[in-house]
């Protein structure tokens, strides 16, 4: 094996968005660096099951019956 095609491999402390901290190792920064979190499973709604939604549930389907709501699979 080539020597020094790999990254560094380092702990490092993650601190999440409430303040908690946990070690990890990693191949970000240097050794004993903290790595901050602006999202995370702590806060962000895909993983809280928040009450915001992200798309107009009605929106698509509203837009389908515009475009294709005069049409008909009956045979006249």
């Amino acid at each position: 094996m080539k020597k020094d095609t790999h990254p560094d491999y380092h702990m490092i402390t993650v601190q999440m968005t409430d303040g908690t901290k946990f070690e990890t190792r990693s191949t970000w920064g240097k050794e004993g660096d903290t790595l901050q979190l602006d999202i995370d499973p702590t806060s962000h709604p895909a993983w809280t099951g928040g009450n915001q939604r992200l798309l107009d549930q009605g929106g698509q389907v509203a837009r389908f019956n515009k475009r294709f709501g005069g049409l008909s699979l009956k045979k006249n």
